[in-house]
């Protein structure tokens, strides 16, 4: 069976966009609306490290604990035998180029198809020798666009206004620090927003203080590009086909990561808008069987009490219990059993069914969806470890077998 090839490449051009430069007769940057038109110059700036990498690991996704999205990172490990990647080599080819915040992209191709696996920025680059110092890496870490958010500050918001939907809020936000059009998928908001508080913070948290007020979604994808999903594609998408996984017939997969516990219970939310009055969402069954589990969010930019009211009601009803889990599952691409296009394609709000045969014989069936995609990769080994989630929005979709059924499925506002 034919393995993913990878491409690894360094980009030293100024500004966020991603690309390489066109480049004819190359499989993946051959291709119009791939492949960067540029200058004669710009092939210089954009280098391929595919030749010398010797490690790669990415985690993108969401943190369970926090129940928020976080930057993805990565590490890519590179052979410098001559010292090229040293930022302070002036005889080096690279130099003065090599500098923090410029961009990473790592993709593989697979059966004529290119997936992204992780873009993202430059954050530092480590040496590293072997005992006799006579093999030299340097570790190159980056961030995905979430970093660049988290670093830039707003307080006035230009072109913000009362009335605004959450995903027109979220466009102006990223107007306002000319984060690039061409890199943003926004959904128009189902909840509506309050004049913007004119208070300074960064331009994330101004961001996902509109994504929890949607109770959507907003983050960043492998091609690097950042996403904002309404609260109603947010909860339709558990409707989707699931791919399965299972130890006969289906994809195989290793290392199960089970849990029973009450860290994702929530059964009395305090929600707050700004200038509003607090409201409070109590599940006293919930409260009754597993103690009480709280939390209190406030100065949402929400733009009623009654929006206030509905939040805390979805997300206590989205939370109000907790069965057996499956937190990870990993896949290994170089089983011959493995789809490999399918796996490298699965990302966040991707359904998965797994089935798993316990030492007694008993089944467990989980229809759960993707929410963090981690990576590791070397010449011998090419790993993907997924974290599985129940959906981060509930609400009744109709013709779903999962979340189709009166009486037991929420309908959401």
């Amino acid at each position: 069976m034919a393995l993913p090839v990878l491409n690894v490449s360094l980009n030293f051009n100024s500004g966020a966009v991603f690309g390489n430069p066109f480049t004819i007769g190359d499989p993946v940057n051959g291709v119009l609306g791939v492949g960067i038109l540029g200058d004669g110059s710009a092939p210089a700036l954009v280098i391929d490290l595919t030749d010398v990498t010797r490690n790669i690991t990415i985690s993108r996704g969401r943190n369970i604990g926090r129940d928020i999205y976080e930057a993805g990172t990565c590490t890519v490990r590179i052979y410098d035998q001559t010292g090229r990647f040293n930022p302070q080599n002036t005889s080096s080819d690279l130099y003065p180029n090599l500098t923090p915040l410029r961009k990473i992209r790592i993709s593989a191709t697979y059966a004529g198809n290119t997936y992204y696996l992780f873009s993202g920025y430059t954050t530092d680059y480590v040496y590293s020798y072997d005992q006799a110092e006579n093999v030299s890496y340097v570790d190159i870490n980056a961030s995905d666009a979430f970093r660049l958010l988290n670093q830039a500050v707003v307080s006035t918001v230009t072109g913000s206004s009362a009335g605004q939907d959450t995903g027109t809020r979220i466009g102006k936000i990223l107007d306002t620090v000319q984060f690039p059009n061409s890199m943003r998928t926004i959904d128009t908001g189902n909840s509506l927003t309050q004049a913007d508080p004119a208070t300074s913070r960064t331009s994330l948290s101004a961001i996902q203080n509109c994504e929890f007020s949607e109770q959507g979604a907003f983050y960043v994808s492998p091609e690097g590009n950042v996403i904002f999903k309404n609260r109603s594609n947010t909860i339709s998408s558990a409707g989707g086909t699931p791919v399965a996984f299972n130890q006969s017939g289906g994809i195989p997969y290793k290392n199960l990561v089970f849990a029973f516990d009450d860290k994702l219970i929530v059964n009395t939310a305090n929600i707050t808008k700004i200038g509003g009055t607090k409201q409070t969402y109590i599940n006293s069954g919930s409260v009754a069987q597993y103690f009480p589990h709280a939390v209190t969010y406030s100065d949402l930019v929400i733009d009623t009490d009654t929006a206030a009211a509905n939040i805390a009601a979805l997300y206590v009803s989205t939370r109000e219990s907790t069965t057996i889990r499956i937190d990870k599952m990993t896949i290994d691409l170089n089983d011959p059993n493995v789809p490999n296009g399918t796996i490298l394609g699965l990302d966040y709000f991707d359904n998965v069914l797994i089935t798993n045969i316990q030492p007694d014989n008993s089944t467990i069936t989980k229809n759960l969806q993707i929410q963090g995609v981690a990576w590791d990769i070397s010449p011998s080994r090419f790993l993907g470890t997924f974290v599985t989630l129940e959906p981060i929005a509930d609400g009744f979709i109709i013709g779903s077998s999962y979340y189709g059924i009166l009486g037991d499925d929420i309908l959401s506002y």
